[in-house]
C-alpha cells in the first residue's frame, strides 16, 4: 500500500500480579423479576469519558429496550479521561462490583488484565453471535491474548494514521500543496514561508504530548520493530538512522522559529493560530478536527498505515472474570454491536431531544447506492450539549447514523480503509515483560526527562540524546531488546 492511496481520504505504571479471584471483584449484578414474571438482570457496565448530565434519562431508554428484547438493564458508571486508568486499576483489585468495562491499550491495559485474569475468557460464548461474524476478523485476532478472547472489539479504523493537519485559510492562501506533504522534511518550505509572511501563526504547533514520527511498532516504547521489517529485529528507536534525522531536523525547525518555543511544556490551546500540527486520524477526521476548532483543516498521512496490536486494541468492552452472567453480558454486548436502534441510542441520545433526522441530498444517496454500511438517513444534532459519549467507547461504528456535514458513505470509507491498511510484521505479537519487567519500569522516568524536549526540538539532540541512551542504558534497555528478540524469534518460528 502507498501512501498515494490515502489521499482521497484526506478531503502505564505496572501492576503486581495479584491472585484472580481478588482482581476481578464479584461482579454479581442484580437479579430481578418484572411484572410478566420474567428475568431481569442488571449488570454495571464501566466507560471512559465525563459524565454526561442526560446519561440516566437515556440509559433509562436504554433499559426500557433490552429489558424486552433480551431481559437485561445495565448500570453505566463512568470516570474522566485523566482518572478513568487509576479508578479501574483500583476496582479491578480491590473486589468492587462490575460486570463490563471499557479496555483498550492506552486505558485500563487491555492485555496486562487480560494477563493477570481479571477478564473472562469469551470464546465459548462469542462463537454464535452475530458480531462475531460481522466484526472484522483482524479485530478478534488483536483480541487474543495466548490464543484466547478477552475483549469485545469496538469496531473502528483498524490501522494507525498519524497525519499533518493543515489549517485550511493558509493552505488557500499560498496554495499549499498538502497532498504531496508526507515526511517532516516535506514541511520545510512551507513552515518557512509562513514564517516569513504570518507573522502571528504558528508554523509548527507543538504541545507537549507530541511524539515525532517513528515509524516503528513500539512494542514496548523505545523498543520495537520498525514497519517493513520482514526480519522482525529489535531494536531501540533513538538508534535507528530514521529517527536521529528526525531528532535533527526538528531541532533545526526549532532553533528557525517553526515551532513554538514553549512546545515541551505546552498544553493544547486552541486560540493559537496554527499553520500545521500533527494528528492521529483516520478518514474523514478532518471534518471532527474543524468542528471541534471551529475552523476548516485539511489532513494527509505521514506515511502508510499499519496494523499493530496497539492500534486494533484501540478500544474494547471486557467482561468481569467473575461475573455471575457471563451470558447476559456477552448477548449485551452483541446487541450493543448489531442493533441499529441500540446503538444509535446510546451513541447520540434520545431522537427528538439530542438528535434529528435530516434529508439526504438525492445525488449523493444515489452516489452511495449499493455500498455496504451506507444508511438512508443522515442526523443532526440539537443545540443540547446534555448528552455527548465518544462514539468508539461503547461499540462498533458502522451501525451509527452519519452526522449532517459528512457523506453518507462513509462507513464504506471506513472499511474499505481497514481493508487496505497493511499489518506490520509484527502484529499479533504480544511482549511478556515479565522477566524483565524492572527494566522496562524504568522507561517512563527516562521518557518523561528526555522524550518531549527532544521529540519538540527543545534541546540540542547532538548533547541530550546521548544523555538518553546512556539512561536507557542504565536501566537495562539491552537487556529488554534481547528479551524481546528471543521471544518474537520464538513467535515467528510457531507461526
Amino acid at each position: 500500500m502507498k501512501l498515494k492511496v490515502w489521499k482521497r481520504f484526506a478531503a502505564a505504571a505496572m501492576i503486581g500480579v495479584m491472585s484472580a479471584g481478588l482482581l476481578a471483584g464479584c461482579g454479581k449484578g442484580k437479579t430481578e423479576t418484572n411484572e410478566s414474571g420474567e428475568e431481569i438482570v442488571e449488570l454495571v457496565w464501566w466507560q471512559i469519558g465525563d459524565a454526561q448530565k442526560d446519561q440516566e434519562k437515556v440509559i433509562a431508554k436504554v433499559n426500557e429496550y433490552t429489558e424486552e428484547k433480551i431481559g437485561v438493564r445495565v448500570k453505566v458508571n463512568t470516570a474522566g479521561w485523566g482518572d478513568y486508568d487509576q479508578k479501574m486499576q483500583v476496582i479491578i483489585n480491590t473486589g468492587d462490583d462490575w460486570d463490563m468495562c471499557f479496555t483498550c491499550s492506552w486505558a485500563n491495559n487491555y492485555l496486562q488484565n487480560a494477563n493477570k485474569g481479571a477478564f473472562l475468557e469469551l470464546d465459548e460464548y462469542l462463537k454464535d453471535t452475530e458480531m462475531y461474524n460481522t466484526i472484522d476478523e483482524r479485530f478478534w485476532e488483536a483480541a487474543k491474548v495466548k490464543g484466547k478472547t478477552y475483549g469485545v472489539p469496538s469496531e473502528k479504523e483498524i490501522g494507525s494514521m498519524p497525519m499533518w493537519v493543515f489549517t485550511k485559510e493558509y493552505v488557500d492562501k499560498y496554495n499549499v500543496p498538502v497532498d504531496e506533504i508526507h515526511s517532516l522534511e516535506d514541511l520545510e518550505p512551507w513552515l518557512k514561508l509562513i514564517k516569513e509572511n504570518e507573522p502571528g501563526v504558528v508554523p509548527l504547533y507543538l504541545t507537549s504530548s507530541y511524539s515525532a514520527p517513528t515509524y516503528m511498532d513500539l512494542i514496548q516504547n523505545p523498543v520495537g520493530i520498525e514497519y517493513g521489517d520482514e526480519s522482525l529485529t529489535v531494536k531501540n528507536l533513538f538508534e535507528t538512522e530514521k529517527m536521529k534525522s528526525t531528532l535533527d531536523t526538528m531541532r533545526k525547525y526549532y532553533l528557525a522559529g517553526y515551532v513554538n518555543q514553549d512546545a515541551a511544556t505546552a498544553s493544547d490551546d486552541k486560540s493559537v493560530k496554527r499553520f500545521v500540527t500533527k494528528g492521529d486520524g483516520q478518514p474523514y477526521a478532518e471534518l471532527v478536527w474543524s468542528k471541534d476548532l471551529k475552523y476548516d483543516v485539511v489532513a494527509t498521512p505521514i506515511m502508510d498505515t499499519y496494523v499493530t496490536n496497539i492500534s486494533a486494541r484501540g478500544a474494547l468492552t471486557a467482561v468481569n472474570a467473575q461475573t455471575e452472567h457471563p451470558e447476559k453480558a456477552v448477548e449485551f454486548l452483541n446487541l450493543v454491536n448489531t442493533d441499529e436502534y441500540l446503538r444509535n441510542l446510546l451513541n447520540y441520545g434520545i431522537e427528538g431531544e439530542h438528535w434529528n433526522y435530516v434529508d439526504v441530498p438525492e445525488e449523493e444517496a444515489a452516489a452511495a447506492e449499493g455500498k455496504p454500511y451506507v444508511y438512508d438517513k443522515k442526523i443532526a444534532l440539537t443545540e443540547s450539549t446534555d448528552y455527548r459519549v465518544s462514539y468508539w467507547v461503547q461499540g462498533g461504528l458502522f451501525n451509527t447514523y452519519v452526522l449532517e456535514n459528512e457523506p453518507i458513505d462513509k462507513w464504506a470509507t471506513f472499511k474499505e480503509f481497514n481493508a487496505e491498511s497493511v499489518a506490520a510484521p509484527s502484529f499479533g505479537f504480544d511482549f511478556d515483560l515479565e522477566p524483565v519487567s524492572t527494566e522496562v519500569a524504568g522507561f517512563g522516568n527516562v521518557m518523561d526527562e528526555f522524550g518531549k524536549s527532544l521529540f519538540t526540538g527543545s534541546v540540542d539532540p547532538k548533547e541530550y540524546l546521548p544523555k538518553l541512551q546512556e539512561k536507557l542504558e542504565a536501566t537495562g534497555i539491552e537487556k529488554v531488546i534481547e528479551e524481546m528478540q528471543s521471544q518474537i524469534d520464538e513467535w515467528k518460528a510457531g507461526k
